[in-house]
């Protein structure tokens, strides 16, 4: 019952993320004909669709997404067995939450990148097979600012770059499940040791008082 707690959340966000994906795949219209605006001119749904990594960034071979996809594939297999392995440990409750949320996320997204260039016929043209090769999906775009970005900085350079990228449900529960990692992982952490310190002094503690009744046995 304690495994099916946390890795049916990561179940949950897999499952909300693919639906949402669907609705917008098959609902709305591609790139900014389709934009609908939510709260004013900085929070929109918009279709778009990320070849490669976050930001938009690729590997730049031809086999660079195969290369990727199947890091994610072998990337998933490690946070499932992680989880597994804390939640036996009975780490922190928030922990294994997050843990939990990075786990669905990051199956939510490797379901695209190895299903939809099939499904939804959406690898790139160039792609040497539609296996491990479809675009992810995302919609929820924060319209911060957009534009050219100075020749000066560095891989973006003279690009026109949105400043907050377009996300979809599963980078959402990734971020969300890390940056909770960084500003609780004192409490997560420090909470685990304590309690393993605590269960140390019980054990040596029964261990003294066994030894001084058996002590008082041999002296009687």
């Amino acid at each position: 019952m304690k495994y099916f707690k946390y890795f049916g959340i990561a179940l949950v966000i897999i499952l909300l993320d693919q639906a949402v994906k669907m609705i917008v795949h098959y609902q709305m219209d591609f790139g900014t004909p389709g934009q609908i605006k939510v709260f004013g001119d900085w929070f929109k749904l918009h279709y778009t669709t990320n070849p490669g990594m976050a930001f938009g960034m690729q590997l730049g071979t031809e086999y660079g997404k195969l290369i990727l996809t199947s890091f994610r594939l072998v990337a998933m297999f490690g946070i499932g067995y992680y989880l597994y392995h804390i939640i036996k440990k009975k780490m922190h409750t928030g922990y294994l939450i997050c843990i939990s949320m990075i786990l669905g996320g990051a199956i939510g997204n490797l379901i695209d990148s190895v299903f939809y260039g099939v499904w939804l016929n959406n690898a790139p043209y160039n792609a040497p097979t539609p296996w491990f090769h479809g675009q992810v999906i995302d919609m929820f775009y924060i319209d911060i600012w957009e534009g050219f970005l100075p020749e000066w900085i560095p891989v973006w350079g003279g690009s026109y770059t949105a400043l907050w990228p377009i996300f979809n449900i599963a980078d959402a529960a990734i971020f969300v499940g890390v940056a909770i990692i960084l500003i609780f992982q004192g409490r997560f952490f420090d909470e685990k040791l304590t309690e393993h310190k605590t269960e140390e002094i019980d054990e040596i503690q029964q261990q003294l008082i066994e030894g001084e009744e058996k002590t008082s046995s041999n002296n009687a």
